[in-house]
């Protein structure tokens, strides 16, 4: 434990952190899931992209937020699209 009482901030602050930032990569990763299931599932098409805009929708606001570092967003985000593309394309 620290003595320093700028370092036991630190340490509440990094807490804090962590654990918002460990909801919204959950939050994500939910997200991605259900619109890969959906577009398994062989949906309604709009369902299915309606999912799909809301995890890309959630990608782009934790990049915003500093959870997700940008070019890993557009990573996710391009991967998630052919992920589904090919779901779709096979269904």
């Amino acid at each position: 434990m620290a003595n320093i009482a700028s370092q036991k901030k630190r340490n509440r602050q990094n807490e804090k952190r962590r654990a918002r930032n460990k909801a919204v990569r959950s939050e994500l990763k939910t997200r991605i899931k259900h619109a890969e299931t959906a577009a398994a599932k062989g949906d309604d098409n709009e369902d299915s992209e309606a999912l799909m805009r809301l995890a890309i929708k959630r990608i782009d606001q934790a990049a915003a937020k500093g959870v997700l570092h940008r070019n890993a967003a557009n990573r996710q985000k391009s991967r998630l699209t052919k992920r589904l593309a090919r779901i779709s394309a096979d269904a």
